[in-house]
């Protein structure tokens, strides 16, 4: 019977008794009885329309992979006890045959990730196509040579004698298939062609049915590509190597160079730790190679490990030195601590601190000590200074006041009226002014301000008398009248002589003269 798909079925009869549990798997060359085993349907086929899964009875499994490579006569001896969970009951679906598990796959050393285990689907085929099963229970399969016997089927019709013998070459099949894969991934090329000449060995005599003529050119093709795949994967293991030994070179050689140059002593430090932990990841190299590799890098690393401490030594000794010359900056500090001379003793702590930051880093808890008393001894001094600098200021602030109520009283000052006894108010505003001495800053502005104001408005009025009766102008004015008076005569005299020319020419200058004193009389009593 096929599926819907062109699979053969095995059929079972409704008839054939359950087998009991332990009971052994007869060979396909003794006479089977139907109560003794029971085929299993490959993984392809579907289950029968209406069917239900129901728990797996006591039926028999199928034989292993291994069972069918050694099967050189047709019997399977050495078959195991059928076992209860292993085959599903009768009439209810059939479960799909396991796959071999595949060989472990050592990994390549060295950090290039390992060959993946090998992952391959079981072969199904159709074992019509190759063989028959008689009526009589005889097996048959074709191959180049014709057909030949393989064994005999009497657990069950012929239909399910020619399912169980194609299962067994499905089995060989995966084998092949698994063989195939482990070559293609390139693990242990020697041992996948020690298997697949052992494989290839068992076929004339497999009691199985399938394409065993296409099995054994699969297992000649793997015999002949093993060498092959052995230098292949020679040439990856050499190339391998000498990726690592490079690796380890470079790791040596930046080691070297820290060790060299590198003065930053925790990144450097913190880096060749890194590169140990590199270095212990990477495998394959070879050994001699390795050792003298290994030698560079912890020789670097001494080498570093001594510069390191030569710094560190050196770094104890300057702080050391720092240390003493901060003990005495801070025996100086608390010397000046009582003065009184508030500018010329700030400038000296100035200097001090100067001298503190210059002086370098002290051991952590001397420097944090001394900074401590050198800092008191500062406090002492500008607080001092502070205390000094607030009553100062409160007797500026009385000072502003004062000069407040000075300026409110002189404000009215009126050189307009009176410009001599303004100039004499403000003498005397000047002369309290500076009597009163020094305001806060901040206020220093303004009361300036309104102080030159009321000295400009008494110089603008000084300033405008003394135009008003400026002498020089006076007699400027005078000496252009006299001018005009003496053009104006010459005029009189043109005239009376008939020089009417001269006499114009006269009167003509006259009149420029005249215009010219007016301005000057003019000019003096705009002053």
């Amino acid at each position: 019977m096929t599926d819907n798909n062109g699979t053969e079925k095995a059929t079972h009869s409704e008839s054939t008794p359950t087998p009991k549990p332990g009971a052994p798997l007869p060979s396909p060359s003794e006479t089977v009885t139907p109560a003794t085993e029971t085929a299993v349907t490959p993984a392809t086929e579907s289950a029968p329309a209406g069917a239900t899964a129901e728990p797996p009875s006591n039926e028999t499994a199928r034989p292993t992979p291994s069972e069918s490579a050694g099967a050189a006569t047709g019997k399977t001896a050495g078959t195991p006890k059928p076992s209860p969970a292993a085959a599903p009951r009768p009439g209810g679906p059939r479960r799909k045959p396991e796959s071999p598990k595949p060989h472990a796959v050592k990994p390549t050393p060295g950090p290039a990730a390992p060959h993946p285990h090998p992952v391959v689907v079981p072969t199904v085929s159709d074992p019509s196509q190759w063989g028959r099963v008689d009526d009589d229970g005889t097996a048959w399969v074709k191959t180049a040579d014709g057909e030949r016997v393989i064994g005999s089927w009497q657990a069950g019709d012929a239909a399910e004698g020619l399912a169980h013998f194609g299962r067994r070459f499905d089995d060989l099949a995966t084998e092949v298939a698994l063989l195939e894969a482990r070559l293609a991934a390139g693990t242990d090329a020697r041992k996948t062609k020690a298997a697949a000449t052992a494989l290839a060995e068992t076929l004339p005599t497999a009691s199985v049915i399938g394409d065993i003529d296409g099995l054994a050119n699969r297992l000649r093709a793997i015999i002949e590509h093993s060498d092959e795949a052995a230098a292949h994967a020679k040439e990856e293991k050499e190339r391998t190597r000498h990726e690592q030994t490079e690796r380890k070179e470079a790791l040596a050689a930046e080691a070297e160079q820290i060790a060299a140059e590198s003065t930053q002593w925790k990144v450097a430090g913190d880096r060749l730790r890194e590169i140990l932990d590199e270095w212990k990841t990477i495998r394959g190299v070879d050994r001699k190679v390795d050792d003298a590799l290994w030698r560079r890098f912890s020789k670097a690393r001494e080498a570093f490990n001594r510069r390191r401490g030569a710094h560190f030594a050196e770094l104890d000794r300057e702080r050391a030195a720092a240390k003493t010359r901060k003990e005495e900056l801070c025996v100086r500090a608390e010397e000046l601590s009582g003065s009184t001379d508030w500018s010329g003793t700030a400038a000296i702590f100035r200097d001090l601190l100067t001298e503190w930051k210059a002086a370098g880093r002290a051991p952590r808890e001397a420097d944090e000590q001394l900074w401590r008393r050198f800092k008191a001894a500062q406090d002492v001094f500008f607080a001092a200074r502070n205390s000094a600098a607030s009553e100062r200021d409160h007797e500026f602030e009385q000072n502003a006041t004062a000069k407040e109520e000075l300026l409110r009283h002189y404000e009215h000052i009126n050189p307009e009226t009176d410009l001599d006894g303004a100039r004499s108010a403000l003498r005397e505003l000047q002369e309290k002014w500076d009597a009163i001495g020094k305001v806060p800053r901040e206020r220093m502005h303004d009361l300036e301000s309104r102080l030159r104001t009321i000295e400009k408005r008494v110089r603008e009025a000084v300033d405008a008398q003394w135009r008003r009766t400026d002498p020089e102008a006076m007699a400027r004015a005078a000496q252009f009248r006299e001018r005009v008076a003496q053009f104006e005569e010459q005029a009189a005299k043109a005239q009376a002589a008939g020089k009417t020319r001269d006499a114009e020419k006269a009167l003509e200058q006259a009149k420029q003269w005249r215009e010219w004193a007016e301005a000057a009389e003019g000019a003096v009593s705009q002053r």
